[in-house]
């Protein structure tokens, strides 16, 4: 990460990232748990927000309801809603470049419902306008075996999914922020052949804890780090934090967790006259 002294020309940009459901549908409460989420969204610094499992426009709506200062909303359309379920909003005037779906799993044996979700994933390429940068907001297929070692079945389906990642990232110009659900924790071979493959820097350092409320796990799994903010090298990187760590204030005075995810938030700043 490059760390220097701030100049007259630098660009600052705000960037958060949140699994927006999670948690199951039923009974879960979504229309106030989305309300708390753009609630605080709406009241928070962020000038871009990458959000996952979006899936319908229905749930869209719920968002950008309680968002109307992020003018600027962009997704891929499919027929029920966001494709891959990927949609990042913005304060700063924005477009979607491109949504890259990931391909069918080569690797035998994962579920069945694991390689019929595959191809709806993807990655969005937003691009901001003022200030010019990139924004990728990915979402891999979850494994739900919770084993990640090389020889895990869901292995190759990640490894296929983020070297897409890794081309995507390789075809933009610089900078880029990678923000998302990852579904594959820090700590494996995975992600480290990732970030070094698409050369990118992790925003919080290594540092960042869980971002998967232990709560949701089954008994005896560990929560890990699954969601990352990733820039490019020479971005610096001025601060970050945790987002929706604790029960959010819902309707009727209730309190309650508003996803399985942790949300992460960076405030990057890179110089306007050099390349980043």
């Amino acid at each position: 990460m490059v760390h220097r002294e701030c100049g007259l020309l630098d660009q600052v940009l705000i960037v958060a990232t949140l699994n927006t459901r999670g948690v199951p549908v039923r009974g879960s409460g979504l229309v106030e748990r989305y309300a708390a989420i753009a609630r605080t969204f709406e009241d928070s610094p962020a000038d871009v927000v990458s959000v996952q499992e979006v899936h319908t426009y229905g749930h869209l709506r719920l968002l950008t309801r309680g968002m109307p200062s992020f003018r600027w909303v962009t997704y891929a359309r499919g027929p029920l809603g966001p494709c891959g379920g990927v949609v990042t909003l913005s304060r700063r005037p924005a477009r979607a470049q491109q949504f890259q779906r990931f391909s069918w799993p080569s690797a035998a044996g994962l579920p069945w419902r694991a390689r019929l979700l595959s191809p709806s994933k993807g990655a969005l390429v937003t691009r901001l306008s003022d200030p010019d940068v990139l924004v990728v907001n990915i979402h891999p297929t979850a494994n739900t075996d919770g084993d990640w070692s090389s020889g895990g079945r869901f292995a190759p389906m990640h490894r296929q999914q983020l070297a897409t990642v890794a081309r995507v990232v390789g075809s933009l110009p610089a900078p880029v922020v990678v923000c998302g659900d990852f579904n594959v924790p820090r700590e494996t071979q995975l992600h480290r052949e990732f970030m070094g493959e698409a050369r990118l820097t992790d925003a919080f350092a290594g540092r960042c804890p869980p971002t998967f409320h232990a709560e949701y796990l089954p008994a005896g799994r560990p929560a890990q780090c699954i969601d990352f903010l990733l820039v490019s090298p020479s971005v610096v990187v001025d601060s970050t934090s945790l987002m929706f760590t604790t029960p959010q204030p819902l309707a009727g005075g209730a309190r309650g967790l508003v996803s399985d995810h942790v949300g992460l938030c960076a405030t990057l700043r890179w110089s306007a006259d050099q390349p980043a």
